[in-house]
This record gives C-alpha cells, sequence and structure tokens, in this order.
C-alpha cells in the first residue's frame, strides 16, 4: 500500500546560486503555537480537534523557529483553505492566519535536522548572501521539514532567511 504525497507549499525560484535558491513565497495560511508541545498541539488540531471537527490534511514544510528561547512551529494549511474560511481552532494558544509573500533565500540539507546542521548551514546561508551582495532582512533562521520523523533516507530540511531581492 502506499501513502499518498501531502501537498506541499508552493514557491518560485527566482534565482539558484549554487546550494542556495532565492525563492518568492505567495500568502498562504498556516497554523502555529508557541509552546513546549508544538508538535502535538498542531497535530490535534489538524487531527480534527477544532471549532468544525474537521480533520485537516498535513502538508508540507513544518516551519520551526526558535528566538529567545521560545519555540514556534507553524504548520501550512492546504491551499484549498486559502480563499476560504478558515476552521478555528478549540486551542487557543494556536493562532492560524494568512502570511505575508515574501523573497527568501533558501538552503537545503539531508538527514535529521540537529542543531549543528542548523547552525552549519545557515553559516553556509549567510556567508553565500554576503558573497552576492543579498540583505537579509531577518537574521533568525527559519528551520523547514518536509518529512515524517519515521523516515529515513532521503530526508529533506531547509533554512530559510528573509532577503531583499528584486522588487520586494
Amino acid at each position: 500500500m502506499f501513502s499518498q504525497q501531502p501537498e506541499t507549499q508552493q514557491y518560485i525560484i527566482v534565482k539558484s546560486m549554487d546550494s542556495v535558491d532565492i525563492r518568492y513565497y505567495p500568502p498562504s495560511m498556516k497554523a502555529k503555537v508557541t509552546s513546549n508541545n508544538n508538535f502535538s498541539k498542531l497535530f490535534k488540531y489538524i487531527s480534527g480537534h477544532n471549532l468544525d471537527n474537521t480533520k485537516i490534511a498535513m502538508t508540507t514544510p513544518v516551519y520551526m523557529t526558535n528566538k529567545g528561547g521560545l519555540s514556534t512551529m507553524e504548520f501550512v494549511l492546504p491551499s484549498r483553505y486559502l480563499d476560504t474560511s478558515v476552521i478555528l481552532p478549540k486551542d487557543n494558544s494556536i493562532e492560524v492566519y494568512r502570511s505575508k509573500e515574501g523573497v527568501f533565500a533558501a538552503i537545503s540539507y539531508g538527514g535529521y535536522s540537529n542543531s549543528e546542521k542548523i547552525a552549519k548551514n545557515y553559516r553556509l546561508l549567510i556567508e553565500k548572501l554576503t558573497q552576492e551582495n543579498i540583505i537579509v532582512i531577518s537574521d533568525s533562521p527559519i528551520v523547514l521539514s518536509y518529512d515524517a520523523p519515521y523516515k529515513v533516507f532521503n530526508r529533506r530540511n531547509e533554512i530559510l532567511l528573509e532577503v531583499v531581492y528584486g522588487t520586494n
């Protein structure tokens, strides 16, 4: 039995430079939470613990940030929710919102993500952007994970930084 591939958030590659892409991300609907139980709270929300008692398909990637010791996780909601009414969570620690469009630099890496891989790839991304004279808007890395925890091989992770590029 084959599992269906989850919907992946769309973006447009504006420029590729070796291992770094400059991408345009259009708006999307996201659910986010800042707490100790980020994944379980968001998973419960998409599993039907919401005001409509409706299951919402899991999508990729999962966004993760860590600012000032606070960990935030975001699920991208399926694209069909962009122009429809949003399913509100029962848990008021979850915020459902429409993200702004933006231009981001991205670098990919494999395997299971950890603080060493994040630091290494963040440094490589900053070095490439500096080399290309691309201005970084936010120096706080956004870590993206595309795979379920049980997937062992060919894992895809990325680090995003918002940048000034082109007309943004």
